[in-house]
């Protein structure tokens, strides 16, 4: 029995009718779903040199998207990252990248916060970019579908999660000014 099979039955078991015209091509369609929610997609972490800029870079509103790793239910937000170049500076693109490729699979949003901060501030888990940065700030919010749609039932809810590395967790008025600058971005 293969992967389509599968999803067949377990829809069969669950009372629907894959004769109908609108189900017949559902579990494929899930199939190919699910493969492209956790295909984790490759890109070349480009650096440069940073030419004296030494403040604050932020990306900010970054959609991600994810599956709840204890559900299997969709969760999404915004993502804020932040560092303070040393000597090199990122392609802003990558900046959403890097959130995307840590959003694919089955997550936690904490995982997610913490694996995007290290990323960017060490190069974890592969050293890949040169960028090595004075410090790194991440702050998601997001909404569990986990949360809003079974258990709880808490429509509209929001949970925040926050990695701070280097300077941003060391200095007080570095963090303070990174707050400030997201606030009241959601």
């Amino acid at each position: 029995m293969n992967n389509i099979d599968n999803i067949a039955n377990f829809l069969q078991e669950l009372g629907y009718d894959l004769e109908d015209e609108s189900l017949k091509d559902t579990p494929t369609r899930f199939i190919k779903m699910m493969f492209e929610m956790h295909k984790k997609e490759p890109f070349s972490f480009t650096t440069f040199d940073a030419k004296g800029a030494d403040q604050m870079i932020v990306v900010d509103n970054i959609p991600f998207y994810s599956l709840c790793e204890h559900h299997m239910v969709p969760f999404f937000g915004v993502a804020h990252v932040a560092y303070i170049p040393d000597k090199r500076i990122v392609g802003l693109s990558k900046i959403p990248r890097t959130v995307a490729r840590f959003s694919r699979g089955l997550q936690t949003q904490e995982y997610i916060t913490q694996n995007i901060a290290k990323y960017l501030y060490s190069g974890f888990p592969d050293y890949d970019h040169e960028l090595l940065p004075k410090g790194v700030a991440v702050v998601l919010y997001a909404r569990h579908l986990c949360m809003e749609m079974r258990g709880a039932k808490s429509s509209g809810a929001q949970t925040r999660t926050s990695a701070l590395h280097g300077c941003f967790d060391k200095q007080p008025e570095v963090r303070s000014e990174f707050f400030d600058l997201i606030a009241n971005k959601v």
